[in-house]
């Protein structure tokens, strides 16, 4: 469903397509939609987009924009990273508002899960 003037796609750098899928499966249930060896869509993320091959990684530190994925369960969400190989860069803070961490996948990409549950 467009609406105009929205954000409607967000595209993420991926240096091993095959890590990518099996991650993000693996934490948060999204699938996958190949184009050709070098693109795949996501699916069941929230908000539609892809990872296309690249060596880049994206992170705050290098002026990238950071993609908050919400959890209901910040515990159980970043220990679930970590057993798919992701790692916490900067552990679970509070802020106005809820709780939230940062963590790369296993391609070196920052994202944050954050929630408005206490502990």
């Amino acid at each position: 469903m467009n609406k105009h003037e929205k954000i409607n796609y967000v595209e993420f750098p991926s240096t091993d397509l095959s890590v990518t899928k099996e991650f993000f499966t693996g934490v948060f249930g999204w699938t996958f939609e190949d184009f050709g060896p070098d693109y795949t869509a996501i699916q069941n993320a929230g908000l539609d987009g892809g990872f296309f091959k690249s060596e880049q990684a994206v992170s705050t530190e290098n002026g990238s924009a950071l993609v908050v994925i919400y959890s209901n369960a910040l515990e159980a969400t970043q220990a679930k990273i970590e057993a798919f190989g992701g790692k916490t860069i900067k552990p679970i803070f509070s802020f106005p508002g809820g709780r939230r961490f940062h963590f790369s996948d296993p391609n070196g990409n920052e994202y944050a899960v954050w929630s408005d549950i206490s502990a």
